[in-house]
């Protein structure tokens, strides 16, 4: 009946976006609500929604009854009475899918981007903020976007929340497991896929993978765990209650026996920068045997910064001046304890490939990258396969195309005759770019997919007089690279 209730009133993202208009909806993913209070002044059944459940404001009875099946709300808890007024109980969040499906994310008042009260500034927040149970971020819809989207049986999300990992996979999973520590979390994930008309995951309490049988594999893991390096675990959604980067180098470390053969794990996590130590070498050396992994880290912060962000996100810079110095200096103390002098955000991508050779990429990428990036992750696998499997006769025998939306940039001094170098640049997926000589930059232009890579070698050095076999001998590693980055594809 609720579903039908929203649905009736528009009570979605686009209707959200019509209503409020484009400066209004914007402000209130920045939790400024003004705007969308003077849009909602009229008392339509939408107008009472979004006072409800996104301004979580009182409304009249007699409004909402307008709105809503009133007493099955009150019975079922999504509301309470007071006086001649209801209240929302949770925030509940318009979210739209991948193929325009209109979704309802279900978390604590407060706890999602755009809450009326910043995050954990609810009623649940007064009462107990270590079990707080979050909606919509910024962290759970990148990794929905960075998500592989193949079809498969089971897929397993780790630290559910309030479920939204769970619902993308029930998209295009058979089956969805979901666990969490905290029994608010399973209890919020029922029903977010419920009133978004996804089937009942298999909702199990406890910790990561413990809840989940050593037979069990799965073709999909994912996780937005509680990965902030803190001194403590006071905050379930985000403390992970292990020390430094721990619980995010178990959780890689124990995927691998719980993936079937082709699946992936994806999952966002936090590392430390250790004085003396690589971040690359200590993120790689989490990756267990017969996994090939991609790890992207997108922004690293100081120490710092880093414990005045979370500070805040605690609501610790509200206390007294000596608590709040206090609780820096622990943060520090850990970090300092560790050797730590910075720690980065990003993205660590796990396939089970089972190979002898597996490949391992870490790079820094803080650049903007064009979502949703799922196919863009898979066929970087795809790619690490083929080049795995294809020495460099095979290479040269090969046919490949030029990628999508792949442009060709010359840099030099205006007037010259010359450009000083010819850049390759991506305008989707990760929006690389690199620079190539003439060879490479005529290359790709030629890669159609009709001629072998050794053909049109020979065609370059015969062009620029050059012996066709020195090029072919000091090539194959440039177009790797090309491959690799996914300026060119091969063909089949």
């Amino acid at each position: 009946m609720l579903r039908d209730a929203f649905l009736a009133a528009a009570f979605t993202a686009d209707g959200l976006l019509e209503l409020l208009g484009a400066p209004a909806y914007a402000a209130l993913a920045r939790s400024e609500t003004v705007p969308a209070r003077r849009a909602t002044r009229g008392g339509s059944p939408l107008e009472t929604l979004v006072r409800l459940f996104l301004l979580q404001s009182p409304v009249p009875y007699e409004k909402a009854l307008a709105a809503l099946p009133v007493e099955s709300c009150l019975a079922d808890g999504w509301l309470v009475q007071d006086g001649e007024e209801v209240r929302a109980s949770v925030d509940v969040r318009p979210y739209g899918g991948p193929e325009g499906e209109d979704w309802w994310i279900v978390s604590d008042l407060g706890c999602a981007v755009g809450g009326a009260g910043g995050v954990g500034g609810g009623r649940m927040a007064a009462e107990d903020r270590s079990r707080l149970v979050l909606g919509v971020g910024g962290a759970s819809t990148t990794l929905a976007g960075i998500t592989v989207r193949a079809p498969v049986e089971s897929a397993l999300d780790l630290g559910t929340g309030s479920g939204i990992q769970a619902l993308h996979a029930a998209q295009h999973a058979t089956r969805v497991t979901a666990t969490d520590v905290n029994p608010r979390a399973l209890h919020f994930t029922r029903l977010t896929l419920a009133l978004s008309g996804a089937p009942e995951p298999d909702l199990r309490e406890g910790s990561l993978f413990d809840p989940v049988r050593e037979d069990e594999k799965y073709g999909l893991i994912v996780s937005n765990p509680p990965f902030v390096i803190s001194p403590g675990a006071r905050l379930t959604y985000r403390d992970g209650g292990m020390g430094g980067d721990d619980l995010c180098r178990s959780l890689v470390e124990r995927s691998a026996d719980r993936l079937a053969d082709g699946g992936y794990c994806q999952l966002l996590a936090n590392w430390q920068h250790v004085d003396g130590e690589d971040w690359r070498d200590r993120v790689s050396s989490w990756v267990p045997d017969g996994c090939d992994a991609w790890i992207v880290q997108r922004e690293v912060q100081d120490v710092a910064q880093y414990a005045e962000l979370w500070l805040r996100d605690g609501g610790d810079h509200r206390a007294g001046p000596e608590e709040y110095a206090a609780r820096y200096d622990a943060w520090l103390d850990e970090f300092e304890a560790r050797r730590t002098k910075a720690v980065g955000f990003g993205w660590i991508t796990l396939r089970r490939s089972g190979a002898d050779r597996p490949s391992v990429v870490a790079e820094e990428w803080p650049h903007p990258v064009q979502q949703p990036l799922g196919e863009t992750v898979r066929a970087h696998f795809a790619r690490q396969d083929f080049l795995r499997g294809t020495d460099d006769a095979a290479l040269l025998e090969a046919r490949f195309r030029l990628a999508e939306e792949v442009v060709q940039e010359q840099v030099g001094l205006p007037g010259a005759e010359d450009p000083e170098h010819v850049v390759l640049r991506q305008n989707l997926g990760m929006r690389r770019a690199t620079k190539v000589d003439t060879v490479g930059a005529g290359f790709a232009g030629v890669c159609d997919g009709t001629l072998t890579a050794g053909r049109i070698l020979d065609a370059i050095a015969q062009l620029v007089g050059e012996d066709p076999v020195l090029l072919r001998d000091r090539t194959p590693e440039a177009i790797r690279m090309l491959v690799e980055q996914g300026f060119i594809e091969p063909v089949g």
